[in-house]
């Protein structure tokens, strides 16, 4: 019976204690956005990739007496697998070494450097991962990290329970937050418009790069491609580098153009998905339609289609987007997918399975689909008309 009830015992430790992680995961999340605003990464980045904690306090904007703090955040951020640790040997002044004249340890009083009769002392030596290497460098995502953590998006989801509550259609949870949809308080409010503009250029920048590496052959053949929506075009800029003879266009509603980078390959039109597209051979649409819902994204889809060339001279849509269930099986793999269906309820937005894909594309009038997943969480999707 005792062995029985250990066994019991144990078990609700368990449980207990997945809960509590659980529970404590904003933590985590918070932990990040701390190290965005030190600019942490940035600062162990500066002594080549590892520093001591004196070292990162010296180049990061820190109060004096929050340095013992400063060290449980990084055990935070070290346990996370967001930086690496390990005790760096120092040697110490011989007075500081020998001054308990015993040899025995010396401590700062918070657990930090300890020192002993050898004239050494061990200090922890914080070290970049490649968790935190993307947060440094040119293929820095610190700006997409900063948009996802930024206050306008995490509180929305404090009210979730709530949204619940309320039949549909309804509010999106950004809106019963702040009284306002997301991308109308991105069209009054030019910080925030940078937020999100800044976010989509670090994360465009980042995966095109590997899809072209990975999936490069999608662009092959075809001379002339419309990004819909495509902000800024860093996808196409970057598109545009690859494939010298491809012509790039963006296309995106007047106030965004109006920001757009000139003296570049790559066009930028003003127009608006929903009433029209403008003729290309193919399409390129990044991570768009998971905003809208299904009808809306058949209407896109129907005035792409008007606009591309035929399935025998190589029209097409690119869809770059989540596919639930698609690509590796991993358990962090698959919680990302639906941890991402979940965050688009954020602007009344879903992450779709290929059933949901499937309906949509016939629905919208186009003949197949070939679904690509070689960019991680993410799939490349050919559509042919």
């Amino acid at each position: 019976m005792a062995l029985n009830g250990q066994s019991t015992d144990q078990t609700l430790l368990d449980a207990e204690q997945e809960l509590w992680r659980t529970s404590f995961s904003y933590i985590k999340s918070m932990a990040v956005k701390s190290a965005l605003d030190l600019r942490l990464a940035d600062a162990i980045d500066h002594h080549g990739g590892a520093a001591t904690l004196p070292q990162i306090v010296a180049r990061v904007a820190v109060q004096p007496s929050k340095v013992p703090c400063l060290r449980r955040l990084m055990r935070v951020l070290t346990v996370s697998g967001v930086f690496s640790v390990q005790q760096h040997q120092i040697v110490l002044p011989v007075a500081v070494a020998n001054g308990n004249g015993n040899g025995a340890a010396i401590t700062n009083g918070n657990g930090a450097a300890t020192a002993n009769g050898n004239g050494t002392a061990s200090e922890p030596l914080y070290a970049l991962t490649p968790v935190s290497r993307l947060l440094v460098g040119s293929r820095s995502l610190a700006s997409i990290m900063s948009m996802i953590l930024d206050p306008a998006f995490i509180t929305p989801f404090l009210g979730i329970g709530a949204w619940f509550e309320h039949p549909l259609p309804d509010r999106c949870i950004f809106r019963q937050q702040h009284g306002v949809a997301l991308w109308k308080m991105a069209d009054k409010n030019p910080a925030f418009d940078a937020l999100i503009n800044d976010g989509m250029v670090s994360d465009s920048s980042f995966i095109m790069e590997i899809a072209i590496r990975e999936c490069g052959e999608v662009f092959q053949g075809i001379t002339s491609l419309m990004d819909v929506a495509g902000g800024f075009g860093a996808a196409s800029q970057v598109i545009s580098k690859a494939f010298p003879g491809l012509e790039c266009t963006v296309m995106d509603l007047g106030h965004v153009v109006a920001k757009a980078p000139t003296g570049t390959a790559v066009k930028y039109v003003v127009g608006d998905m929903f009433e029209s597209v403008p003729p290309a051979d193919a399409v390129f649409i990044k991570w768009v339609l998971h905003d809208w819902g299904h009808e809306d994204c058949i209407k896109i889809l129907k005035n792409c289609k008007k606009s591309i060339a035929s399935r025998e001279n190589g029209g097409k849509i690119i869809i770059m987007d989540i596919v639930v269930g698609a690509g590796p099986s991993g358990e962090k793999h698959k919680e990302l997918q639906v941890l991402f269906d979940m965050y688009m309820t954020i602007v009344d937005g879903i992450e779709r399975d290929e059933h949901e894909w499937k309906k949509i594309f016939l629905e919208a009038g186009f003949s197949g689909y070939k679904i690509i997943p070689v960019l991680g969480f993410r799939s490349i999707i050919e559509v042919y008309p």
